[in-house]
């Protein structure tokens, strides 16, 4: 007896058993929010994996820039791709990507197993970033069409650094406070992302899948809106070089130059930067984009200037409130930039453009903060830190005017 399956049904059947638009978007910003947070869990380990693995600062520094050259390759080989693909078809995989990182962390702290774990999750972020902000807008504009887009862009950047904030000081307390801290953690997360991947698994689908050919990255934005557009990379660029600074060397600052080894307190240092960040950008929502980027440009450079002179004169107080200053221009400044693309990128590409901004914020994750981790091997701690924080300085005088411009 042959069985007839009716596909159309099928698939309607299929697409009844998924959540609903709103729900969707609640589902992917968990989903978001989740991916981001493992990749920070590390932060307040890196002194454990030292003390009990031997590994050196610059290790504690190329085993950071791992996951950011995997963010990297990822944004320019598929962050663009659920353009055409469908963005539940990329989110789903990139999800499931981090759980394999943490099954690594797992089984081994090993450098070698470290690395890959870490290329991994960035594999994974790289195509989680791009794809669930424009993922965020549109389950949005479909779950409120008489809705400002306004929202969908708070909870994209919220769940991205609100998700920062929650991986660092989750990690700090359970490394402090329960039993093995170099597993534990990693469990943990294991199970959220899972979760993380059921809620994707159950989101609707936004973009109809369309045969293309493949082709790695560019920047799809108008030639005529080029130069904002790489200014707001620009930008994207110091903020994340301003975030990983404090998921990567600030808790060895803090422990070593500051002098408070705790790892809840270097978790919490961590969250506390991402959480500003968050903070921030609730606070200016309803701000026009030029006071967005405006108030990051210039809330960077105090705190840039606060966290430098705190390493310089061993103050724990300046040092975190400089850290908050600094996350809070951060944030801002990488909301601006992310409506500032959204603005300018037609709907079809808009996926594509966010992985261009993105590749331009996780090369700022990248570069600087190895080339500070090179830069402690040859001069003091503050000497570097003061390097680090001119160069930063200068790029954010650099983008302001065309960031800025009316």
């Amino acid at each position: 007896m042959t069985t007839v399956i009716d596909r159309p049904a099928a698939a309607a059947q299929t697409e009844r058993r998924r959540l609903s638009h709103e729900q969707g978007f609640w589902a992917v910003a968990f989903a978001f929010a989740v991916s981001l947070a493992f990749t920070v869990v590390p932060t307040p380990l890196w002194a454990i994996y030292q003390r009990h693995d031997g590994y050196s600062t610059i290790a504690v520094t190329i085993a950071f820039a791992a996951y950011a050259f995997g963010v990297i390759l990822s944004l320019f080989l598929a962050g663009h791709v659920s353009d055409w693909l469908g963005r539940r078809r990329i989110l789903l995989p990139a999800v499931l990507l981090e759980a394999v990182s943490a099954v690594l962390f797992l089984t081994s702290t090993g450098f070698g197993v470290v690395i890959v774990a870490r290329v991994l999750s960035g594999l994974g972020i790289g195509m989680i970033t791009a794809t669930a902000t424009a993922h965020l807008s549109e389950l949005h504009a479909k779950a409120r069409p008489d809705a400002s887009r306004a929202r969908g862009d708070l909870v994209a950047t919220v769940a991205n650094l609100g998700g920062f904030a929650f991986g660092p000081v989750v990690s700090g307390l359970l490394a402090q406070y329960v039993g093995a801290p170099l597993r534990t953690p990693y469990l943990v997360f294991l199970g959220l992302l899972l979760a993380a991947a059921l809620a994707v698994a159950l989101a609707p689908e936004t973009v109809a899948a369309t045969a293309r050919r493949y082709r790695p990255q560019r920047v799809g934005v108008p030639a005529a809106a080029r130069p904002r557009y790489f200014a707001a990379a620009t930008g994207a660029f110091a903020s994340l070089s301003v975030l990983g600074l404090f998921t990567s060397l600030a808790p060895a600052f803090v422990a070593g130059t500051l002098h408070h080894p705790s790892r809840a307190l270097a978790g919490a240092v961590a969250s506390l930067v991402f959480g500003s960040g968050a903070v921030a950008q609730v606070l200016l929502r309803r701000r026009s984009i030029r006071a967005q980027l405006g108030t990051g440009l210039l809330l960077i450079v105090l705190g840039l200037a606060t966290v430098t002179a705190a390493v310089w004169t061993a103050s724990l107080t300046a040092f975190l409130l400089g850290g908050v200053l600094a996350g809070a221009g951060a944030g801002a400044l990488l909301k601006g930039g992310i409506s500032t693309v959204v603005d300018l990128a037609p709907a079809g590409i808009r996926g594509e453009a966010l992985a261009g901004l993105f590749l331009g914020g996780y090369l700022g994750l990248a570069v600087p903060v190895l080339g500070l981790g090179v830069l402690t091997q040859v001069v003091s701690a503050p000497v570097a830190l003061l390097g680090f924080a001119g160069a930063i300085a200068a790029l954010v005088a650099l983008v302001s005017r065309p960031l800025l411009r009316r």
